[in-house]
């Protein structure tokens, strides 16, 4: 299998990347991103690329991905709809639409958050951004699967880009096993998500949104296959 991840830097992209690498049963990884991941592995390409809303310059790398984890995100805190729909909707659908076109039989699986709005109607700015992102993916004519998580444990080492983020996690981490024991519906590991995201890549879901509580089942059913 040969997986294109967008946001390999990130804290969720970094967990995927790691299972991905560590997955005897996928060949090959290409972390697309404005700069270098940051990671090497001999199975491993990073495809810097600038203009994440056109790919016309470079579809000729984009062809033969039989997976793509989309792990690219921003915060929307200090931000209007505007510039958060252009960031979360609308790079996201540039990078969709380009891949369903060159890959039809592909699937995408996408990160998007806990509490987002299907309907695109209610309150909060976010979460109707989220939700239109996630309608409009699933008119392409690809596999798609949503992820939606809410509370998630870094693992060996991965830390998050954003700085406060890392200072909650770091104050937490001590409380984390046990949090993940009382409230598995709520809290997700890096591991763990990584997994489920291959597992739906690799075996798709009957479900096409999953939430946090969905996540440990998925990941149980991820079987590492043999080497070919």
């Amino acid at each position: 299998m040969r997986v294109l991840i967008f946001g390999a830097t990130g804290m969720i992209g970094q967990g995927a990347l790691r299972e991905c690498l560590d997955d005897p049963g996928i060949g090959s990884v290409i972390a697309i991103g404005r700069g270098p991941s940051g990671t090497s592995h001999p199975k491993l390409t990073d495809l810097v690329h600038g203009d994440l809303w056109n790919y016309a310059t470079i579809e000729d790398r984009l062809t033969g991905i039989d997976a793509c984890l989309f792990c690219l995100g921003t915060t929307s805190v200090g931000m209007d709809e505007k510039g958060y729909a252009r960031i979360t909707h609308d790079l996201t659908l540039a990078a969709a639409e380009t891949l369903a076109r060159l890959n039809p039989g592909m699937t995408f699986v996408y990160v998007s958050a806990a509490g987002t709005d299907s309907t695109e109607q209610g309150s909060r700015m976010w979460a109707r951004v989220r939700g239109r992102t996630e309608n409009d993916l699933f008119r392409l004519p690809i596999k798609t699967f949503v992820v939606r998580p809410l509370a998630v444990q870094p693992l060996g080492g991965i830390r998050s880009r954003t700085p406060a983020y890392q200072v909650l996690y770091t104050l937490l981490a001590p409380l984390a096993p046990l949090l993940r024991r009382l409230f598995p519906a709520y809290v997700t590991t890096t591991q763990e998500i990584g997994r489920a995201m291959i597992a739906l890549a690799r075996h798709g879901s009957s479900k096409r949104i999953l939430e946090n509580r969905d996540f440990a089942a998925a990941a149980a059913g991820w079987a590492k296959p043999s080497a070919a």
